[in-house]
């Protein structure tokens, strides 16, 4: 486990989670991060949650008091900063904008759908991209900064527009792949105590479908966007 620790003090964890690994324990009573955290760090607590299929950073909080003050944290969007990277299977008209609905998430299917904000339950989602590379058979791989955090959000904002990630077969794509085309790339935040600003980057594995296809990008400059 200790491979996957980004960054530890007293307070917390920065974690990268691997893709196919659950952040909690659920029904499937396969391995999940957080048990495997607690075995070496058992005040251990979940602070944000990524879908099983996607990878990436991943912060913990090891006192109460870092604890809750960072589940406060993560509800401002405006000073919890979360960067995705994505692959589509197709590049979006503009390089880059800002891409906003509303959305409906039925529990029991577990699939969030676009709604005009009228039905009951429903809440706005934000986000912002932009387009880091578009490859000749149209694969393109995206920035994207979250200003909301609903579920399967940037999974289904693409998909409601014709632009569905790689692999991502619950919301539409034809094309297999080992996970889907989703990373939690970067975290900045302030510190919980001390309140110096903390960034942590984790980087997918490039020798995976899609991943590999931006090899060069990926490894290469996309660490400073």
């Amino acid at each position: 486990m200790d491979e996957q620790i980004l960054y530890k003090d007293r307070d917390l964890l920065l974690v990268r989670k691997p893709a196919g690994v659950p952040s909690q324990p659920d029904p499937s009573g396969q391995t999940d991060l957080l048990s495997e955290l607690q075995r070496d760090y058992p005040t251990a607590s979940l602070i944000h949650r990524l879908d099983t299929p996607t990878g990436g950073v991943m912060v913990f909080g090891l006192t109460p008091k870092a604890t809750a003050k960072l589940c406060a944290l993560v509800q401002d969007h405006s000073q919890f900063k979360k960067e995705y990277l994505a692959v589509l299977s197709s590049p979006p008209t503009e390089v880059e904008g800002r891409l906003t609905d509303f959305l409906f998430h039925d529990k029991q299917k577990n699939k969030a759908f676009v709604t005009d904000g009228g039905r009951k339950g429903s809440k706005e989602a934000v986000l912002d991209y932009k387009v880091l590379s578009t490859l000749p058979d149209g694969h393109t791989l995206v920035l994207v900064r979250l200003h909301t955090g609903r579920t399967h959000q940037i999974r289904v904002q693409f998909a409601s527009r014709g632009l569905p990630l790689v692999g991502d077969g619950k919301y539409g794509s034809r094309e297999k792949a080992p996970y889907i085309g989703l990373w939690a790339f970067r975290l900045t935040f302030a510190h919980p105590i001390t309140g110096k600003e903390l960034t942590a980057t984790a980087l997918p594995d490039t020798e995976i479908f899609p991943w590999s296809l931006f090899r060069g990008e990926i490894t290469g400059e996309i660490t400073n966007e």
